[in-house]
């Protein structure tokens, strides 16, 4: 990071603007997004795009689009960064880049999963899968795997990739690249293994991060991750809550947030506790961007509510569905078929149809394109009068 902050100093008698110095700047620029240094990252990027001689090569403007990108993604603005990922994309296309285009696909897959486009994320997990596992040209292999890994388990389940969740545990340069990059991804590998019962998974990843964090004392964005994890493992509530404090990444202190409730919930006299953080959680993947998660955590709430003996709120349409009819919903606004959707829910496709026939009639649907096009706005309503947008990415054409 020194080495970098240095580089991003033009020398003396150098031009402003020129071209090696604004590559080494947006290159600063990404370190410190990545370490959720935002602020500054932000200001390097905006003296970048104000300078007198703004940058002509396609690949210096793709990497300044692509940092942008990442900027947008970490402060939980889904929708630009998607924006910002597409014009990165078709630049580094026109250079012939090699190395940029894996950071515009991390963004887009993880866009597209928060925001519950899985077709899209499909689409940018194989092209990640390549860069990651077929040795293309990157610097960020262990981000490329795991951006793929979530978007093909929120198709597929967790058990479909397992293989590559090991795979990172066991390279060390994959994991550190990873999880110094990404502030979510140790807790979300300790999930992934708890809930795989490989627990050489969550133990080895827990204890990797809490090493790095020994290592990186001045990144505050890695000692928040590896309380994050060991807190996750040892499944200390409070912990959690205090770590979802220290976090500066929004997504992934919505999900210390939703971690802490999974344990308070488990004992009857905490679950009023485990509901009042499911909505703090709730409010926090909705200022993310992250409708999957918002869906995710909206249905827990429902369920807890009944269990704690009060009313689930009954102002949304939404309110009305069972945690079936819920699940069944969810499933058919990603493009589902009955027979996906019947293996996922271990129900039979005549089953799922005749949830869905309830489900038009409780939303006031009439098919299930309308339930599709529907369904993200009806979640969002069910968190206040007035919500924010949310918008699902727009999705590149496969080549």
């Amino acid at each position: 990071m020194e080495l970098a902050a240095a580089a991003s100093q033009p020398a003396s008698g150098e031009r402003a603007g020129r071209s090696t110095s604004l590559e080494a700047r947006i290159w600063y620029a990404t370190l410190l997004t990545r370490v959720r240094g935002l602020r500054p990252a932000g200001r390097l990027i905006a003296a970048a795009t104000t300078a007198p001689h703004p940058p002509q090569r396609a690949e210096v403007q793709a990497a300044l689009h692509l940092c942008q990108a990442e900027i947008h993604l970490a402060a939980g603005r889904p929708a630009e960064a998607a924006v910002a990922a597409e014009a990165g994309l078709r630049l580094a296309e026109q250079a012939g880049s090699r190395g940029l285009p894996p950071r515009g696909h991390v963004v887009m897959a993880v866009c597209s999963v928060r925001s519950l486009d899985l077709t899209t994320g499909l689409l940018y997990a194989n092209y990640l899968r390549d860069a990651g596992l077929l040795g293309q040209e990157n610097l960020m292999p262990g981000q490329c795997v795991w951006a793929a890994a979530q978007a093909l388990e929120a198709r597929n389940g967790l058990e479909s990739v397992s293989h590559l969740l090991k795979g990172i545990a066991h390279d060390d340069v994959l994991a550190d690249d990873l999880l110094v990059s990404q502030p979510a991804a140790a807790s979300w590998l300790v999930r992934a293994g708890q809930r795989l019962g490989d627990d050489d998974l969550a133990e080895g990843t827990a204890r990797r991060m809490s090493g790095l964090a020994l290592v990186n004392r001045s990144f505050r964005s890695v000692q928040a991750a590896a309380e994050h994890a060991t807190a996750l493992y040892e499944r200390d509530a409070d912990a959690l809550e205090a770590a979802s404090e220290r976090h500066l990444d929004p997504w992934a202190r919505a999900s210390a947030l939703e971690d802490a409730s999974r344990i308070r919930s488990v004992r009857v006299p905490e679950r009023d506790r485990a509901v009042d953080l499911l909505r703090r959680a709730a409010d926090a993947y909705l200022g993310a961007g992250a409708t999957r998660d918002l869906s995710r955590v909206q249905s827990r709430i429902r369920e807890l509510d009944g269990r704690c003996g009060r009313p689930a709120r009954g102002r949304t349409r939404v309110s009305r569905l069972t945690d079936t009819e819920f699940a069944v919903a969810e499933l058919v606004s990603q493009g589902l078929t009955n027979g996906r959707v019947g293996s996922q829910l271990y129900i039979s496709p005549h089953t799922v149809a005749f949830h869905l026939k309830k489900i038009f009639r409780k939303l006031d649907v009439t098919s299930r394109v309308e339930l599709a096009r529907s369904w993200n706005r009806i979640l969002v309503e069910e968190r206040g009068d007035s919500p924010r947008e949310i918008r699902p990415p727009r999705a590149r054409q496969a080549v």
